[in-house]
């Protein structure tokens, strides 16, 4: 039997290369300060097509973010790195980051779109079909 290799196995998959930032804040005052700015330059970045999905990681049992995770679209990780780069938090030293290649390959994403009043909700579980904010 001859194995296919992981290239032949994904090839009809979305391979969709986007890169993923972690990052850590240094507990600062500083940070709270700086959030509405962080926050407008992250829309910005989705306005432009850039940003995939954002937020803050927590460890299990803990409302305190740990970190955050940033995913870009990039043609290059030295484009993704020169985006992370101009983060407010980052461009202060607020938070550190590391940066990787990530290939998506499998998931889905439900959004109902309302032609009545030109809406679109995305579905917050697997199992949410009410298009309910």
């Amino acid at each position: 039997m001859i194995e296919k290799t992981p290239d032949e196995l994904t090839a009809a998959m979305l391979r969709q290369e986007l890169f993923v930032v972690t990052t850590t804040p240094a507990r600062s005052p500083q940070i709270q300060a700086m959030l509405p700015e962080h926050l407008d330059y992250q829309v910005q970045l989705e306005r432009e097509g850039k940003l995939f999905g954002a937020g803050p990681l927590f460890q299990q049992n803990s409302d305190v973010p740990y970190a955050g995770m940033i995913i870009l679209r990039a043609a290059t990780i030295d484009e993704a790195r020169a985006i992370a780069n101009a983060d407010p938090f980052h461009k202060a030293g607020l938070r550190s980051y590391t940066i990787n290649k990530w290939l998506l390959n499998e998931g889905s994403m439900t959004v109902t779109v309302r032609y009545s009043d030109r809406s679109a909700v995305i579905a917050r579980t697997a199992h949410d079909t009410s298009g309910q904010p």
